[in-house]
């Protein structure tokens, strides 16, 4: 029989534990070694990503903002007096003339009141003529009177020379000289008298036709107000334009100041354009814009930056430089893009989806051969709607992704399919 050797036994146990030691070693080296593994590359599709390629030269910084298109001219109706809407005769929408009729409104109290100062007009004009008939005659018996007066005295003056030079001749006595002389004297004060009522009567005659004619004109200011009051319940447009809004129903009651109409010039029209506070910072006034009806882009320029913040934005009036083109009506949609500054031979490339101005953001820069992509930390300048300013990071003809990257934010390089 055959006899195991201790020998052979002892070898084989050492042999396996030898080997277990090694793939203890060789696990953990293989771990270990995996461990320092970088995570692969993820796969983007290249078709869906936004790239552009960083270019020198000249870029312009604007600011864009969404608005509405807006009239010079907005005639806003209102009512000028009580009233209840009898008709409307036109209709949103319609274009209409300054004397255009929109509506008419109905006061019988304002009718009557009207007539009454029509009347009361016409009766201080009847007491004037009158009154200036019955003056005109005292002016004519007054002087009639003065000339009588003016006839005694020449007698009387007549007279006393003659009965003077016949006392000095002896032909007559010296009283009969000395009478006359005194009644010369009387009849010529009388005459002045009656000559000075003549100017005091004339002076007071002025005074009352001139009192008679300012109540004649206060008479005819109320009529004339009762009778625009009138008129004004015929409701006109007051300028050429398109008819907005009529803002009334037939039957409805006014008062005075409510708005009836809305009227707008639709050949003179303005963008009014919300811009964020935060970039209307460097707008300035008569910079140039352009305003895109969605029709046409019309050129234009600030006229106007409202001071207050709304909502988080400023209100930035365009003037239009050019005739709008065919469909541009007021309350418009457009949107607005105002040049900031014109900059030459600048470091630029689109704008990305994030990133502010002055600040340093991670982009993805594309390799060569367009298969890969590796993160870059890019420092921005100045930006504007569709691009920005490379102050560090890329130069000319790198291409980078502009699309918003940030799943990708822990991977340094990414594959493009």
């Amino acid at each position: 029989m055959d006899i195991p050797r201790k020998s052979a036994a002892r070898q084989r146990r050492i042999r396996l534990a030898i080997y277990i030691v090694i793939g203890v070693i060789g696990a953990g080296g293989i771990t270990w070694g995996l461990s320092r593994l970088k995570p692969a590359a993820p796969e983007v599709d290249g078709g869906t990503v936004w790239r552009d390629t960083v270019k020198r030269g000249p870029m312009d910084l604007q600011e864009r903002g969404l608005g509405t298109l807006v009239p010079y001219d907005m005639q806003y109706v209102p009512a000028i007096t009580n009233g209840r809407v009898a008709k409307r005769l036109v209709l949103a929408g319609t274009m209409v003339k300054t004397d255009t009729v929109l509506m008419v409104l109905s006061n019988p109290d304002l009718e009557q009141q009207t007539l009454n100062a029509d009347w009361a007009v016409k009766q201080a004009e009847s007491d004037y003529n009158s009154l200036k008939q019955q003056l005109q005659n005292q002016l004519y018996d007054q002087r009639a009177t003065a000339a009588t007066a003016k006839s005694d005295y020449l007698q009387s003056k007549l007279q006393a020379d003659r009965d003077e030079q016949m006392a000095k001749l002896g032909l007559g006595p010296q009283l009969t000289a000395d009478l006359s002389k005194a009644k010369e004297e009387s009849d010529t004060v009388k005459s002045q008298i009656e000559a000075d009522k003549v100017g005091v009567l004339e002076d007071s005659i002025k005074a009352q036709l001139v009192a008679s004619e300012a109540k004649i004109e206060q008479l005819k200011a109320l009529y004339q107000l009762q009778k625009n009051q009138l008129d004004s319940l015929q409701v006109r447009a007051g300028i050429n334009g398109v008819l907005e809004e009529l803002d009334v129903e037939v039957g409805q009651q006014v008062t005075p100041g409510t708005l009836l109409a809305k009227v707008a010039d639709p050949n003179k029209l303005k963008a009014e354009l919300k811009i964020a506070e935060t970039q209307a910072k460097d707008i300035q006034l008569d910079q140039k814009a352009e305003v895109d009806t969605h029709n046409g882009i019309v050129p234009g320029h600030v006229i106007r930056i409202d001071p207050s913040v709304q909502n988080g934005t400023r209100t930035v009036d365009v003037q239009l430089d050019a005739p709008p083109p065919p469909g541009a009506v007021p309350d418009l949609s457009v949107d607005g893009t105002i040049e900031i500054e014109h900059l030459d031979n600048v470091l630029h490339v689109g704008r990305p989806a994030f990133g502010q101005e002055d600040s340093t953001v991670s982009l993805f820069k594309v390799s060569a051969d367009g298969k890969d992509a590796v993160h870059v930390q890019v420092k921005l300048g100045r930006i504007s709607v569709t691009e920005v300013e490379i102050l560090q990071g890329l130069k000319e003809g790198d291409t980078v992704i502009l699309s918003d990257m940030q799943r990708w934010d822990g991977f340094d390089r990414i594959r493009l399919d």
